[in-house]
């Protein structure tokens, strides 16, 4: 055997050990949830009869008399979870998506055992032991779920079980795809590259993202690379280069998922329809968006005026030792473009040495970021105070003061400076169509690690897709993000 067949021999001996690997996990995942059941069940039970929580206890009734009660619970529980996908592996479920869920069925559980109960005339139990045991059924399946996932998040991490995805096509969409999957690893997936659809002598990456080959590649790709799963994401113009690969899929049992053409339109105004059972995908006209802006503009309000007030002696207490450790101000103004390009005055304390651009042509040799940016990881013009401030990005506080004025907004695209923006393309300058942010898409998935190309198609998609609910998302994913403090510098 030679080199190559030795190779690709350990490479499907890897995909047999990861399919095998995902084939267990529903079950492992079901057995979690049968013991958080049980253990919500005693725990419920002996909360009422053995610590005596609740009202006084006129008759003692034993364990053993509540088992139809247990029984019943678990075999309405479980396939409710079986039939809302709670066993499926898919890429959008969170812990949110878990706690509905597990919300859900509790509660439909409890409710059919008390249907039951009365209608049979045997009720018998505690009041107050279905509440505690629907109460611990929620709280203890949901941390049990909490508990798996962050299991899996860590082996992951680690590049325990992971599968390797491969994405075919070089669209906005394609990209956007490989951001996701890059700013997840807990998803479980190591992404070897994309195969670009345009036919070009050379292969040009995007940012972090290799350019392993063209469509007419990919069969020799998923050898070589030892693909687990395609992601497809072609324009319509491309539809005949999808039947191939589907008829590879199934020879190298690939996974395979296919991104719809409408993708592309903003997601906000498409929803599912049906005739006959025909599916259709019905584009909506946005007349309440004027009234989801001005929401908008009421929690920017509300949220930044509130923590503009608990953090201004924070904010007095770092501008005494900016002023003190380095001389000049300690608020710095610079002018930035925002919504429909006028211009601003952007505040931010200073991090840096007062004549800090001075020094900027000097450095652009070290210069770590691409396209219109300049970013250094150990910029030698940042103060060590300013350098700490960064990474919990504490300098950026007194941007409350500009999202309170109506200059910015919690959550949007990235404030550009004028000389960037006097380079922007014709699709670059759709990102002028939202006030900037404080947070952003791009912040929460690398911040300063991305490259401006993916800066730009992640802020253009949250002009194109935005709402209240995907606000809501940033900021959370932000908290996390400031915690962690992976990216900032």
């Amino acid at each position: 055997m030679n080199a190559i067949e030795a190779a690709s021999s350990e490479r499907a001996g890897i995909r047999a050990r990861s399919r095998t690997h995902r084939r267990y996990l529903p079950v492992v995942l079901l057995a979690t949830d049968v013991a958080t059941v049980c253990v919500a069940f005693v725990l419920g039970y002996w909360i009422r009869y053995t610590f005596g929580i609740g009202p006084a206890i006129q008759d003692q009734v034993s364990l053993r008399q509540y088992e139809p009660f247990f029984l019943l619970l678990m075999m309405v529980m479980l396939p409710v979870l079986l039939f809302k996908g709670a066993y499926r592996h898919r890429l959008s479920r969170d812990l949110t998506d878990d706690f509905t869920t597990v919300f859900s069925a509790a509660t439909i559980s409890i409710a059919t055992v008390i249907v039951v109960t009365y209608l049979t005339h045997k009720w018998q139990y505690s009041r107050a032991v279905v509440v505690y045991v629907w109460v611990l059924m929620i709280v203890l399946v949901f941390l049990g779920r909490a508990v798996y996932r962050s299991l899996q998040a860590f082996r992951h991490r680690r590049g325990w079980g992971v599968r390797r995805l491969l994405v075919v096509g070089g669209t906005d969409v394609a990209k956007m795809i490989m951001q996701s999957v890059m700013s997840r690893p807990d998803l479980g997936y190591h992404l070897v590259g994309f195969a670009d659809h345009r036919v070009s002598p050379q292969l040009r990456d995007f940012g972090r993202f290799r350019a392993v080959g063209q469509i007419a590649d990919v069969p020799q790709l998923i050898t070589t690379h030892a693909v687990d799963d395609i992601v497809i994401a072609l324009p319509a113009a491309a539809h005949e280069e999808v039947w191939p690969i589907l008829a590879l899929c199934e020879q190298h049992r690939v996974g395979l998922k296919l991104v719809p053409d409408l993708f592309e339109m903003s997601l906000s105004r498409v929803e599912v329809d049906d005739i006959a059972g025909i599916p259709l995908l019905d584009v909506q006209e946005r007349p309440l968006r004027l009234i989801a802006r001005g929401s908008k503009r009421c929690i920017d309000l509300l949220l930044a005026g509130l923590l503009l007030t608990l953090s201004a002696p924070l904010l007095l207490l770092l501008g005494v030792f900016i002023r003190v450790g380095s001389s000049g101000p300690a608020l710095l103004r610079q002018t930035r473009i925002g919504e429909g390009g006028r211009p601003f005055e952007c505040f931010k304390l200073r991090t840096m040495q007062i004549d800090a651009e001075d020094y900027e042509a000097s450095l652009a040799e070290m210069n770590e970021a691409d396209g219109l940016l300049f970013k250094m990881r150990n910029d030698p013009r940042c103060t060590p105070l300013g350098r700490r401030m960064r990474r919990l990005s504490l300098d950026e506080l007194p941007q409350l003061w500009n999202v309170v004025k109506g200059e910015m907004s919690l959550v949007g695209p990235r404030p550009a400076l004028p000389e960037q923006v006097a380079k922007y393309d014709g699709a670059q300058r759709r990102r002028l169509e939202m006030k900037p942010g404080m947070t952003g898409i791009w912040q929460v998935s690398g911040r300063s690690d991305l490259a401006f190309d993916e800066m730009v198609l992640m802020d253009i998609y949250y002009v194109d897709n935005w709402s209240l609910a995907l606000d809501a998302r940033i900021l959370v994913r932000t908290c996390i993000a400031v915690i962690r403090r992976h990216g900032a510098y």
